[in-house]
């Protein structure tokens, strides 16, 4: 884990989408640790208010759907109403699992396009005036995309149609926000510990095989995305908006394994 000041987001106001479990919890515990008031919302009430109270610090646990407007406007108003203006925006809803086209339905793909991109957009722009102002320090939004949005994969055309999705809202929202608002993505790479990746390499080996292919030679960790969520809403990202920070160990640059055939065996 990356040490940061401590008091770094002291008295901003933080709200986390999806923020029940995997790498949206992470980033939420971060956030707290290093001052921020965080509120996490999520579908399941339940699950909500037991993040909140694994994250301690004053967390609030709220429930809405990022789907419904009406829903996630409402979560982020009683969140702004209780900890004050939003400095700190996380859109990381998101749903997946394996399928090929033929046999996906078109709820199926409905679905994934409508928590991961809808909720994405219902999120950032139902906060849009709740957030706080400041030339001096702008709104951070950060959406948690993926690398499907640029590399296309097999059984996944409802992941891959979403994330392009996000990566152009936050591309598009960063022209018509600036200044005072800063909006980007993190694109993490396989993440041990999360859902999605017990989805997406459910087979023995599966992670043996994928992490051959990463450049770094394994799967991230939690830590490392809330790491760099720290970053893009800390003072040092503050000429950076509009961008898409890849945090996968190398995945997006190309296949390793290429390297270890080259080589031959006992690479």
């Amino acid at each position: 884990m990356t040490t940061f000041r401590d008091g770094l987001f002291e008295g901003q106001s933080a709200f986390v989408a999806g923020g029940t479990s995997g790498i949206n919890l992470g980033i939420a515990r971060r956030l707290a640790e290093l001052g921020a008031k965080v509120a996490v919302c999520g579908r399941d009430a339940d699950k909500a208010l037991g993040a909140a109270e694994s994250i301690g610090a004053g967390a609030m646990g709220l429930s809405a759907d990022v789907r419904d407007y009406a829903a996630i406007r409402g979560a982020l108003e009683h969140a702004a109403e209780r900890h004050g203006p939003l400095g700190i925006v996380i859109a990381g809803a998101a749903g997946n699992f394996l399928a090929p086209a033929l046999g996906m339905s078109a709820n199926a793909f409905k679905t994934v396009v409508d928590i991961d991109l809808l909720g994405t957009f219902n999120t950032f722009r139902a906060c849009h005036d709740l957030l706080a102002r400041s030339p001096q320090a702008p709104a951070s939004l950060i959406a948690i995309t993926a690398g499907q949005a640029d590399q296309a994969m097999a059984l996944q055309v409802h992941a891959c149609a979403a994330k392009a999705g996000v990566n152009q809202v936050v591309r598009t929202l960063a022209i018509e926000w600036g200044p005072d608002v800063r909006v980007n993505g993190i694109s993490p790479g396989p993440i041990a510990g999360t859902e999605g990746m017990e989805r997406l390499s459910p087979l023995p080996g599966m992670r043996e095989a994928s992490e051959r292919r990463i450049p770094m030679k394994r799967w991230g960790e939690i830590g490392e995305i809330a790491d760099a969520a720290v970053f893009l809403c800390s003072p040092a990202a503050r000429y950076i908006t509009g961008a898409i920070l890849d945090v996968d160990g190398g995945s997006s640059v190309g296949d390793a394994g290429q390297v270890d055939m080259a080589n031959g065996p006992g690479r």
